[in-house]
């Protein structure tokens, strides 16, 4: 991280210089993490260079010019999400920058500290990688500006992205450059996108909209991320090209294949120091790593296929999975640590349930483009199995230093219930259940649960009586924590009103509740954005204004007093004042005069 690390290596200059936003943690959770350890086990030397003062040119400079490039990421996060509530309000703390600090990485962070780079190096090549260009990789809607914005790769002046979860792509470009190939003729690697003036060398492509008529016309922005929704599995996908004025086109080459069992063990067994870079001691640390330090990654991707998450367009559909041998070895280490309490707070990924692609024509095929594996309906090719998780668990659960495993990184519900065996269920409230459980329904009503590509209503409820049953028979007091959203796209005052009732009957007070983040690249923010749903281009309703979306959340939490009045006006706007008085079945009493 500084020119004195540098020399205890025995190094004279760097290869890559890798500037984040993020403060440095060396662990598999970070993606700055991977991607440098990575590279230095393919023999690249790599300086990071963390959370550079972006007001400042010389903060870039710590290494001096880099011998094949920069590294550009934004962090963990996408730097609006990291900074910004939904309701467009600055965070008060910062999970990735050392005492949780605010204010130590740009808006915008993959521009910015692209832009700052190109000022000093002129024709030095600058990568960009991480979910912040991975998902705003071609033209896309910035919630923040409210308006389509090009390509993260034009208005930060890089020469390449490497998308999705970048091991091979990233290697690839290093071993490219390495060789002597100039940036702008690494044209040919999977999971990368790059820019160019003439694209008559580009083979079997689909030619997107123009970024001028996305902007003449939303429906254009909704066609064309149909076709990127369509074209993001490797065994599949076209090149796309999206053009831009004065002859400027963008082209994304299709997704990189997935990591074989073995390969993503190699990466998880890499030499990581599994814990910040000192320098940061004095400051309290990272908070964000006190998350993760004891718990295990064991799988990759989800065949979910949410409509407001992005996971789709970064990790994709098909699951990959880390060998048991590797996570028990990791386990070990964990079990070493000095401040090790006998706890491991999570064992999964997305999803952690799933362990095997949905079905096996995934691992040659790829994941259908016409359909989801799991919803409306599930798909009757899916494969549904706990037998290899449930293992994994029972094998953790008998290390000698390890009193719990826990299950926090969630479930998919219905996944569970599709599996005709229910010891899953069942050894996950014995075992791996701490007073709570915590499930994403997202909303009960089923015309906002098909928008969301959430499983209906009663897959839910079938799942809280067999939750219930088994902890009645293990004699257990273990409580549901559903996840709830509100102001979906797809989501009126009536639907709101009814998640409201279902609260009330269910006798939940949530605390919190999530309102609708249009973040880069989903299916819901381009609903949000469009007006309608990019797979049939039907028109949605989508509740916009600040006072509407007020409204929805004051409905679920109608116990607190702060909510009332709130309460009242959206049920006399949903035209339900039954619910106003002093029924059993009112949420509100009326107001006093």
């Amino acid at each position: 991280m500084n020119r004195r690390e540098m020399r205890n290596r025995g190094w004279d200059a760097v290869d890559f210089v890798y500037v984040v936003g993020d403060a440095y943690v060396d662990h598999p959770s970070f993606g700055s993490a991977i991607i440098t350890r990575l590279l230095e086990a393919n023999g690249y030397r790599v300086g990071i260079i963390a959370q550079p003062d972006w007001r400042d040119p010389k903060s870039i400079d710590v290494f001096g010019e880099p011998r094949l490039g920069f590294l550009v990421s934004s962090g963990n996060m996408d730097s609006m999400v990291n900074h910004y509530t939904v309701a467009k309000k600055r965070r008060k703390s910062d999970a990735y920058s050392p005492g949780g600090k605010t204010g130590l990485r740009p808006d915008h962070a993959c521009v910015v500290y692209g832009n700052l780079i190109r000022r000093t190096y002129k024709k030095t090549p600058i990568i960009l990688g991480g979910i912040e260009a991975s998902l705003r990789r071609l033209a896309h809607y910035d919630y923040w500006s409210d308006k389509l914005k090009r390509s993260v790769l034009i208005d930060s002046g890089a020469d390449l992205i490497s998308y999705g979860m970048g091991e091979k792509s990233i290697v690839a470009i290093a071993d490219a450059l390495d060789a002597g190939l100039a940036v702008e003729d690494l044209t040919f690697i999977p999971g990368t996108v790059y820019r160019t003036r003439n694209v008559e060398h580009v083979f079997d492509a689909i030619t997107l909209p123009s970024f001028e008529s996305m902007q003449a016309d939303k429906l254009n922005y909704a066609r064309s991320f149909a076709t990127q929704h369509e074209n993001l599995d490797p065994f599949s996908a076209h090149a796309l090209i999206e053009e831009y004025p004065h002859d400027v086109f963008v082209v994304q080459n299709p997704p990189s294949e997935p990591l074989t069992t073995e390969e993503m063990d190699a990466v998880y067994a890499l030499p990581y120091e599994r814990t910040w870079h000192p320098s940061y001691d004095a400051q309290g640390g990272i908070p964000a790593f006190s998350e993760v330090k004891f718990s295990l990654i064991s799988n990759r991707g989800c065949i979910g296929d949410c409509s407001f998450c992005a996971l789709n367009f970064h990790q994709g559909r098909i699951i990959q999975a880390r060998s048991h041998e590797s996570i028990l070895a990791e386990a070990q280490a964990l079990c070493d640590e000095p401040d090790f309490k006998g706890y491991i707070h999570d064992v999964g990924g997305p999803t952690a349930n799933f362990r095997i692609p949905a079905c096996e024509k995934q691992l040659t095929h790829g994941a259908c483009t016409n359909k989801r594996c799991l919803s409306p309906v599930p798909c009757k090719q899916l494969r549904v199995t706990h037998e290899d998780y449930l293992e994994l668990l029972r094998k953790l659960r008998a290390l000698p230093k390890v009193k719990k495993v826990f299950v926090r990184s969630g479930i998919r519900f219905d996944y569970a219930m599709l599996d005709p065996d229910h010891t899953f269920i069942r050894e996950l409230v014995e075992h791996h259940v701490s007073g709570q459980l915590k499930v994403a329904p997202e909303h009960i009503s089923d015309s906002v649960l098909s928008i969301m590509g959430k499983p209906s209503r009663a897959v839910y409820d079938e799942f809280v009586r067999e939750y219930e049953r088994i902890n009645r028979k293990l004699g257990k007091k273990q409580y549901l924590v559903p996840y709830l959203m509100s102001s979906h796209p797809g989501s009126t005052l009536t639907e709101a009103v009814e998640l409201a009732e279902y609260c009330r009957d269910l006798g939940y007070n949530p605390e919190q509740v999530q309102d609708f983040y249009p973040t880069p690249s989903t299916i819901s923010t381009c609903i949000y954005f469009t007006g309608v749903d990019p797979r049939t281009m039907k028109p949605v309703y989508v509740p916009k204004s600040p006072h509407e979306k007020a409204m929805q959340r004051a409905l679920i939490q109608y116990r607190n007093p702060r909510n009332r009045d709130l309460v009242r006006e959206a049920l006399r706007k949903a035209g339900r004042t039954d619910l106003i008085g002093y029924g059993e079945k009112c949420l509100v009493r009326p107001a006093k005069r």
